[in-house]
């Protein structure tokens, strides 16, 4: 039986948060990358070994790269496993090295998840370490490895399987810095996505009035500086037979080549929780950029804009909602920041992840909403508008 080796080209698909394969898009575009096609999951791309570090390290808004290793047609058992054969697994996944199985079944004669990983799992027993089948999104957005254990997605639908290797190991959002957080925290991803869909121009002011564990302002602070997200974290690609260390250490050096020495505007944080701040300041520092931001322990009312700021920059952020606080006190914090917003911060742009309509209505400023996404299972938007004056 001939085998189906490892392709000069890659077949790729960087997976993103509901809302977010737009931004994905735009990312891998303005990396140099050509995108094949927008889906809900994610964003299909073609590119080689060096594109998949490249894209690793500098997405800041995927959950994890891909690679379609193989698509067939799979209606009997038979068939599937014939095929998973044919793939040279020796090229993407070294000996004695643990494996974890995703599978979702579809519209497809071949229905039951478990019986399908048990196949794979019995082509890749020769080859493997241990082989063990988990739970997780049907591109295994969900599906957290750390690292260890290489990740293969197995979709079938419509009687079509499409079998992929995970490229990142540990989920993107996880830069390495955030290791101290507060109450419903914005992963990474969110948050740049939120950054990003807000018309901030880095380089200019931006403030966050609920920081919590600083994920914005740390976000924030390394788009202005160019800091590539994953510049300091491993990746599953690292362990590949078939990939050189040597082309990942300098996609690393490339990427610290072009970093700036500061953020180039003022960045304001801050929370009327102690312990919060404390943790934004503590990620800060672990991201390398806690000199770029100015983090405060102080309530909504006593907001103002960075002192010195001769142009107009934004206020980005993800307020309490309805799981974390009352309703009426909710209404009556929205409000008062909606006051403080509009006698402060007249022309600037306001970015906020919104729960509630109703909430987000008592700021009195008009919002459009630019993404639809989740955040900790809860549904939510981020809605974007400039800020107008008093009068």
């Amino acid at each position: 039986m001939s085998r189906r080796s490892a392709p000069a080209r890659h077949a790729a698909f960087a997976v993103s948060a509901p809302g977010l394969a737009p931004l994905a898009a735009r990312e891998l575009v303005g990396l140099g990358f050509t995108v094949g096609g927008v889906e809900s999951a994610g964003v299909a791309f073609e590119t080689d070994a060096r594109g998949l570090c490249l894209a690793n390290v500098h997405l800041r808004t995927a959950s994890r790269v891909l690679v379609r290793v193989d698509e067939f047609r799979a209606a009997t058992f038979h068939e599937l496993e014939k095929r998973t054969a044919r793939i040279d697994w020796a090229s993407w996944i070294a000996p004695g090295r643990g494996v974890s199985l995703r599978v979702t079944c579809r519209k497809s004669r071949l229905y039951h998840s478990g019986a399908v990983a048990e196949r794979v799992a019995g082509v890749l027993a020769p080859l493997a370490g241990r082989v063990v089948h988990g739970t997780g999104g049907a591109e295994g957005e969900d599906a957290d490895e750390g690292g260890e254990a290489q990740l293969v997605v197995v979709r079938l639908l419509n009687d079509r399987c499409t079998i992929s290797l995970d490229s990142s190991g540990a989920l993107l959002h996880q830069r390495g810095y955030r290791l101290a957080t507060g109450r419903a925290p914005l992963r990474e991803t969110l948050g740049a996505a939120l950054l990003l869909a807000s018309g901030w121009a880095p380089g200019t002011p931006l403030v966050d009035p609920f920081c919590g564990a600083g994920t914005l302002a740390i976000e924030g602070a390394m788009l202005a500086r160019r800091i590539a997200p994953g510049v300091g974290r491993p990746f599953a690609l690292e362990r590949w037979p078939g990939v050189d260390p040597a082309t990942v250490s300098r996609i690393r050096e490339e990427a610290r080549s072009r970093e700036l020495a500061d953020a180039g505007a003022a960045l304001l944080a801050s929370d009327r929780d102690a312990g919060a701040v404390e943790a934004a300041r503590s990620n800060a520092e672990r991201a390398g950029v806690l000199g770029d931001i100015s983090f405060a322990v102080r309530a909504v009312s006593h907001l103002a804009p960075p002192a010195g700021s001769a142009a107009p920059g934004a206020i980005v952020t993800n307020p309490p909602y309805g799981v974390r606080v009352g309703e009426g006190e909710l209404r009556n914090l929205y409000a008062r920041t909606g006051a403080v917003l509009r006698e402060r911060f007249p022309g600037w742009r306001l970015a906020i992840v919104s729960a509630d309509r109703r909430l987000t209505g008592q700021l009195g400023i008009p919002l459009a909403d630019a993404v639809r996404t989740s955040n900790g299972g809860i549904p939510v938007t981020f809605a974007v508008g400039d800020v107008p004056g008093e009068g």
